[in-house]
């Protein structure tokens, strides 16, 4: 008996290192949220505001320094690579999706332990997706591509600008000089159109 009892520890101690090592982060974010529906569902069934619920159980001190967080966070980064700005769009996406945990429930039952795959499970082209959660991606994938578009725009061209280039490639290359070195070189252009120079 101890034999198996010892087995099976090593099992679950296995299973336990294979896991993510954020993993009982997220499970507590998980149930905390569980929990909070909860209290919503609570509060709307007594037809009390969950917003003022809540904050009566909140200490001062404690809304003081949420307050102080969310004001010394800066919630738009703006661009700094195509990395970030991919990341920040998969953080975006995942925060609008809502679990669907009745069906989550159905197949915890169907498959049992084999839901949650390991390193040995084989589960390539086992799933196929419900034509619910297929009109859900493709409604999203529509509206990403009309944002996309909403936003794409092409320079303009200015037709009043002097013309300092002689060809397209000559063009560029005098704009990125001007954005590195315009501020240090505007005066001497001054001073060449005046005829001061000296």
């Amino acid at each position: 008996e101890a034999c198996k009892l010892n087995s099976q520890e090593v099992v679950e101690e296995d299973k336990r290192l294979k896991l993510p090592p954020n993993w009982e982060a997220k499970k507590a974010r998980l149930e905390w949220e569980l929990q909070v529906q909860e209290k919503k569902k609570e509060c709307a069934a007594r037809g009390e505001d969950y917003e003022r619920v809540k904050l009566l159980e909140i200490s001062a001190e404690d809304a003081e320094r949420w307050e102080r967080k969310k004001k010394r966070k800066n919630p738009d980064l703006g661009f700094s690579d195509y990395a970030a700005a991919q990341l920040r769009q998969y953080q975006r996406l995942t925060r609008q999706i809502k679990p669907d945990l009745e069906q989550y429930e159905k197949l915890k039952e169907q498959y049992g332990e084999a839901l949650y795959p390991t390193s040995d499970s084989l589960l390539h082209g086992t799933h196929v997706p419900s034509k619910d959660g297929v009109d859900r991606m493709v409604a999203d994938l529509e509206k990403q591509i009309e944002k996309r578009e909403k936003y794409s725009r092409r320079r303009p061209y200015n037709d009043d600008a002097d013309i300092d280039y002689i060809n397209e490639r000559n063009a560029k290359f005098n704009q990125k000089a001007e954005r590195f070195y315009g501020k240090y070189t505007a005066e001497i252009k001054q001073n060449l159109e005046r005829g001061t120079a000296v």
